[in-house]
C-alpha cells in the first residue's frame, strides 16, 4: 500500500529551526518587504476567496501588534505568524476578505492541494503550523512549575519562566485512528454520542502514559465498539499522520484487522458501529442516510483508501 496523501501533510516549505535563536529575528524580518505573515485570531486565519478560502500571505508593513512568531521561508523568503490579542474583535486586515476557520481552508483547498498547485501547499502548510503556535501560547502563558507569568523566546518557539529559568516547548498529543476492517473485508464505523444522526467516521483515540502506538489501538477500539484487533504481525499496520490542532494532536493512521465482528458500545463516547460492505456503503452514503467526515481529514482518507475510490457526501 502506498502512503496516504493528506492535506494537512503537505508543507512545502522549510521551518528553518536554526535561525530561531538569532537575535531580534522577528523584528528583522518584520521590516523586510519580501516576509509574507498569515494573520490568526482566536484559532481563525484572515484568509481571501468565499467559496474557497485560502489563507491570506500578507506584508509586514502596516499590520497591528501582536505576537509574532516565526514559521520558516522558502524561495528565500521568510514567514511569520502574527497572532492577534483574543481580547479584540478586529476587522480582517488589508488584503484579506475574511476569517476562516483551519477546517473550512483545508475542505476549500483540498481540490488545489491534490492537483499539486505549489502555492496552496505552501501557503496551508504555513497555516497548520500557524494555529498550531497559537494555540500552544494561549494556554502556556504561564510557568507550569510556579506558575509565573513567562516571555516568549526563539522567535515564538519557546517560553522562558523568569523566575526558575525553565523553557517550555510546544508539545503534540499523539491520536490514533484506525480503519478496522473483518476477514470479509468490511470496515467499521462509529457514531459518536456528541454527533448529528448519520454521522459516521472511523474509530480514535489518544496515546495513554506508556502506551504504543498499536497496544492504543487495540484498547481503543475494544473500548469503543467491544470489537477485538489482532495481535498478529501485519494486524495493526501504520498508514500516514496528519497533524490536527485542535487545538494539539497528531493522528496517527492505521489500518486494523478484526479477529471478531460482535459490537458492544461502550455508550459514553460511541453510541454506535456498524460494519459496512463497500455496496452497503456506498448506498448509505449517496442516499443521505451516512454523512461522512471531510474530504481534508485523515479519517476520510482512511475510508477511501479501504473502499478503493472516492465516496460522496461528508459533514
Amino acid at each position: 500500500m502506498h502512503p496516504l496523501d493528506l492535506p494537512f501533510s503537505r508543507a512545502a516549505h522549510d521551518r528553518a529551526a536554526h535561525r530561531r535563536a538569532e537575535p531580534d529575528l522577528v523584528a528583522a524580518l518584520r521590516d523586510d518587504p519580501t516576509t509574507g505573515v498569515l494573520v490568526v485570531h482566536r484559532g481563525r486565519l484572515a484568509v481571501v476567496g468565499h467559496e474557497a478560502p485560502r489563507a491570506a500571505l500578507l506584508p509586514a508593513a502596516g499590520l497591528p501588534d501582536g505576537l509574532w512568531l516565526f514559521l520558516g521561508e522558502s524561495d528565500g523568503a521568510a514567514h511569520l505568524a502574527l497572532v492577534l490579542p483574543e481580547t479584540d474583535d478586529p476587522p480582517p486586515p488589508a488584503g484579506a476578505q475574511s476569517w476562516a476557520g483551519l477546517r473550512d481552508v483545508a475542505q476549500g483547498q483540498v481540490d488545489a492541494l491534490a492537483a499539486g498547485d505549489l502555492a496552496a501547499r505552501l501557503v496551508h502548510g504555513l497555516a497548520v503550523e500557524a494555529v498550531a503556535l497559537a494555540g500552544w501560547h494561549a494556554t502556556h502563558r504561564r510557568c507550569g512549575r510556579c506558575g509565573e507569568p513567562t516571555a516568549v523566546v526563539q522567535a515564538g518557539w519557546a517560553r522562558h519562566c523568569p523566575v526558575d529559568a525553565r523553557e517550555t516547548y510546544p508539545r503534540t498529543d499523539p491520536a490514533v485512528i484506525m480503519a478496522v476492517v473483518d476477514d470479509a473485508d468490511r470496515l467499521l464505523l462509529g457514531h459518536a454520542a456528541t454527533w448529528p444522526e448519520g454521522r459516521f467516521s472511523t474509530l480514535a483515540g489518544f496515546v495513554e502514559a506508556g502506551e504504543g502506538l498499536e497496544d492504543t489501538v487495540r484498547r481503543e477500539v475494544a473500548e469503543e465498539t467491544g470489537v477485538v484487533v489482532g495481535t498478529a504481525p501485519g494486524d495493526v499496520v501504520y498508514r500516514g499522520s496528519q497533524a490536527w490542532p485542535f487545538p494539539a494532536s497528531l493522528m496517527l493512521g492505521f489500518r486494523a484487522r478484526a479477529v471478531g465482528t460482535a459490537v458492544q458500545t461502550d455508550d459514553e463516547e460511541v453510541t454506535e458501529a456498524r460494519w459496512f460492505t463497500r455496496a452497503e456503503l456506498a448506498a448509505a452514503a449517496s442516499a443521505g442516510e451516512v454523512s461522512l467526515p471531510g474530504r481534508h481529514s485523515i479519517a476520510r482518507a482512511l475510508i477511501e483508501e479501504w473502499y478503493g475510490e472516492g465516496l460522496p457526501g461528508s459533514w
